[in-house]
Order: C-alpha cells, then sequence, then structure tokens
C-alpha cells in the first residue's frame, strides 16, 4: 500500500466513525414525540425511491442519456436572457400611437391598483425612444436598434403578450426560470438534464455562460433545486480558464490523478451502496466528469480556433468576456451534445438618463452589443444543419411601461420606463416552431394585453413540449408529492408551433 493510498484508507475510517457517531445520536435521540417530529422531518428532506434518477437505465451514471417519453422536435436548447428585463417598446412591439401620447399626463386609469417598482404620483407617457421598420417576408415591425436581426426576423416566432405577476428582478428571474419566485425550485435546465441526461459524457449536460455580472436571483436560476446537485448548471467563463482549477497543480501526472480518482470513486461507491444517498453517486460523477473535462473543455471552449470568417461575423473578441463569445460558445456547445445552454446578458436594467431630453443610450448599447450575436447565432446554427434541432429561446424577466418611470414622484427630467410585467416580448426559433409568426397583441400603448396572453408557465411547458415532455406528467416526487416545473398551471402555445 503506497502512501496516498493509506491516507484515503486513514480519511475512510475516520469518515465512517462520523457516520456512526451521527447514527447513534440520531437513534438515542428519535424517542418521544420531540423524535418523532424529527424523523418525520429528515425524511420530508429526502426523495422517495420510486422517483430516484439512479435506477433502472441510469445505474450508476446520472447522465446517462435517455428518450424522451414522446417525439422530441429538438435536442438542445440556448436560452438567452437578458438580465434586468430591455424595453420591448424599442425593440419589437411597434406602438405609434404612443407617440401622439409623448409627455402627456398617464391616464388615472392605468394606474389605479396597479403595484410600481418606482413610479409614484402621477408620470408622463413616453413614445417610443427609437424608430421602426417592417422587415423581411413576415413584415414584422423592429426596431433601428437591431438593423442586423432584420436578416433573420423570419426565422423567428414572436411572442407579443408575455405575463408574469413579479415586477422586481430577483423573484421574476426564478419564476421565470425555476418556476416558483421563491429559492428552492429546480431550473428548466436542470430539469431537461434530469429527464434526457447528456449525450456528450465529457461535458455537462448544462452549461451556463454569463457576461457583465450575474443575475439578481444569483446562481439559484440555474440549480437544481430538490433534483439530485448533479443536474445543475455548470458555469463557464469566456475569458480564462473555461472552468477553475481545470489544470492540475505541478507534479501531478495524469495518471496520477487516474488512481487517485479510482482510489476515491470506490470509497464513495462503498458508501453509496451502504446509505443509497444520490448525492453521493453526484460526488463520483463530478470527480469523473472534471478529469474528463480536462481533455474535451479546452478545445471546445476555444474560439480562436474558430474561422476569421466565423469570429467576425459574432463579433467576438478572444480573451475578453463577452456575450458574442458566448453566443459562438454556445453553438461550439450543442454542437459538441451538450443539452441545455444558457446565456445570461447583464446590463439592461436601464431605467434611462437623469438628462431632460436624453434618449436612453443603456438600452441602445445593449442592443448594439447582442444585434450582431444573435443573428449570427441563428445563421450559423441554420448553415450547419443545427436549428432544426436546435430551439433558440430570447426574453427576460419581464417588460417595461409606456409611461416614464417617474421615480420619487418627479414628472420631469427622467425619461426611463419602469419594470412591468403585464405584457412584454419574447420570441423562439429553431425546431417545431413556425416562422416569421407573431402570437399575441397589445393595446395600442403597449400597456396591457389584448389578445394571446400566455404566462411563464405557458412558456416552460411549450419548452418541455419540444423537448418530448408532457408538462403535467414530468415530474419529481419530494415531500410527501410529486413537483413539476410547471407548478398546477401552463398550457403548450401551440399557435407558435409547427
Amino acid at each position: 500500500m503506497n502512501e496516498i493510498e493509506k491516507k484515503l484508507l486513514d480519511a475512510y475510517v475516520l469518515n465512517q466513525a462520523s457516520i456512526n457517531s451521527r447514527r447513534h445520536f440520531l437513534k438515542e435521540c428519535t424517542l418521544g414525540l420531540g423524535g418523532i417530529a424529527l424523523g418525520s422531518l429528515l425524511k420530508s428532506c429526502v426523495p422517495s425511491t420510486n422517483s430516484s434518477p439512479f435506477e433502472g437505465e441510469r445505474g450508476l451514471n446520472p447522465l446517462a442519456p435517455l428518450a424522451p417519453p414522446k417525439f422530441p422536435k429538438v435536442k438542445n436548447v440556448i436560452y438567452l436572457h437578458m438580465v434586468g428585463a430591455p424595453s420591448q417598446l424599442e425593440m419589437f412591439d411597434y406602438k405609434p400611437e404612443l407617440h401622439k401620447l409623448h409627455d402627456q399626463l398617464c391616464p388615472e386609469s392605468l394606474l389605479k391598483g396597479k403595484k410600481f417598482a418606482f413610479i409614484q404620483g402621477v408620470p408622463k407617457m413616453l413614445g417610443p425612444q427609437a424608430k421602426f421598420s417592417q422587415a423581411g417576408e413576415s413584415g414584422n415591425w423592429i426596431s433601428e436598434n437591431l438593423p442586423h436581426f432584420k436578416k433573420v426576423i423570419d426565422e423567428v416566432a414572436f411572442l407579443k403578450a408575455v405575463n408574469t405577476d413579479q415586477f422586481n428582478h430577483g423573484p421574476a428571474q426564478l419564476l421565470m426560470h425555476t418556476g416558483s419566485p421563491r429559492f428552492g425550485r429546480p431550473s428548466l435546465g436542470s430539469w431537461a438534464t434530469y429527464g434526457l441526461g447528456s449525450e456528450n459524457q465529457n461535458l455537462p449536460g448544462f452549461v451556463v455562460l454569463t457576461s457583465g455580472g450575474t443575475p439578481d436571483a444569483g446562481k439559484s436560476v440555474w440549480g437544481s433545486g430538490f433534483l439530485p446537485s448533479v443536474y445543475q448548471g455548470i458555469q463557464c467563463r469566456s475569458k480564462g480558464d473555461p472552468v477553475l482549477y481545470l489544470k492540475d497543480p505541478k507534479g501531478v501526472s495524469r495518471n496520477l490523478k487516474k488512481e487517485l480518482l479510482s482510489s476515491i470513486n470506490e470509497i464513495n461507491y462503498q458508501e453509496f451502496k451502504a446509505q443509497k444517498d444520490p448525492e453521493i453517486l453526484t460526488r463520483i460523477n463530478q470527480y469523473e466528469m472534471a478529469y474528463r473535462m480536462q481533455i474535451t473543455v479546452p478545445e471546445v471552449m476555444d474560439i480562436q480556433n474558430e474561422p476569421e470568417s466565423v469570429q467576425k461575423m459574432y463579433g467576438v473578441t478572444p480573451g475578453k468576456e463577452s456575450f458574442a463569445n458566448n453566443c459562438l460558445l454556445a453553438r461550439k456547445m450543442v454542437s459538441s451534445g451538450v443539452r441545455f445552454v444558457q446565456l445570461y446578458d447583464w446590463g439592461w436594467d436601464s431605467h434611462g438618463d437623469s438628462a431632460a431630453n436624453a434618449v436612453d443610450l443603456g438600452l441602445r448599447n445593449k442592443c448594439k452589443e447582442i444585434d450582431r450575436p444573435i443573428t449570427a447565432l441563428l445563421l450559423d446554427l441554420k448553415q450547419r444543419g443545427l436549428l432544426d434541432e436546435t430551439l433558440v429561446v430570447w426574453g427576460a424577466e419581464f417588460g417595461r411601461t409606456p409611461m416614464q418611470e417617474n421615480r420619487e414622484g418627479r414628472v420631469m427630467g427622467f425619461k426611463g420606463r419602469d419594470h412591468h410585467g403585464d405584457a412584454f416580448t419574447m420570441w423562439m426559433a429553431g425546431g417545431g416552431i413556425k416562422k416569421g409568426v407573431v402570437h399575441g397583441q397589445t393595446d395600442e400603448i403597449g400597456y396591457s394585453a389584448v389578445e394571446g396572453k400566455v404566462s411563464v408557465h405557458d412558456i416552460n411547458a411549450t419548452i418541455l413540449h419540444l423537448l418530448g415532455f408532457d408538462h403535467e406528467e414530468f415530474t419529481y416526487d419530494f415531500q410527501g408529492r410529486p413537483f413539476r416545473l410547471t407548478d398546477v398551471e401552463g398550457n403548450v402555445i401551440r399557435e407558435i408551433l409547427s
């Protein structure tokens, strides 16, 4: 027995002694009513055995690929979330009537009974701060802020009347991605990976890329909630090493790493056989995945090996964190078998400018950052034959009001728009999606939905449907009842399906 194996064995013996001590404590302390309550509480935190993802086909590999229960239209998802919520009224939802109301006091009927994040008193209406034109064969409206997107406007299906009941960023982001405005639920990407596994065993099934910062709700928006943690999103970086600690320290060869990993995993496997805790399998899987990723990730995450024409098409800047880099990485990842790629682009919480006559330069600059990369992503996927098997989703946690923000009750001198969940715009493109259609419509000023209103749960039900799941049947037992991503609501938006 060499020195490393001896240390591992000593650590295992100490670990077992600790576990036995805890078992003795719980056994001695679970007498009487207090013990019954404690035992019930502990049991409620463990998923029921009939929902274990580590049986049958999966065996000891929780990320083994599985076929969906129904015929899928897509294999992969790329979800583009604009953190902070851009104004649909300066991008996709053209409202010429709002021009006529510009600088007039907001009708009291629009304020009565409504809650806003910042509006106080009676604000003024704010006309569109961009020019619009029709584009493509569909003739859909698009603003001057997105000149490149005109090339692909016929590829997407717009949802113009998306609704949410949350008007603060954190809860709204959680609702959008986990189906609940509170912490603790699994994210959409975790559900997809739990249900389908990963086609590439050398890469995570669920990858997260951020630019500009982390969402207000934190990493919970890509967390696994009550699902085993092996299904949480793995955050990679577009600058520096893709994953921290990807490289081994000096003096540790790959063969030594393999021997060390085998010894650790054998100890963990023995513990799993004794405890049947799925988190132990998560630990085994993470060690093995990290070992395999050391070979695969550097190649997949290297955007400099892409042709110069491709880099130029996306507008990438090697060595710099950017949304453009992340869009190219997303294409490379789905090409390599990554099931779900989530992009978060921070910086869209643009409330305007304090100068009385200023337009929202922050919004214009953010549009400029995403316009070319998103257009390139759709074109690149289509040219490679990947768009037919990939769903691309674009959206945010809510939209913006047609009236000025009026922060602290100031009527003049603030050109921003407040948070607004009553009606905002999202779009989808790719496999199973009708091209160039518009579902839903807002009123003449973009304030409320007048037809085709859809909820966050409808959005998620549609995404699961395209992946081959019935959102009502796709459940996981936790704390004594089955949970699902769409809670007890949601309908597939069939009007946008091909």
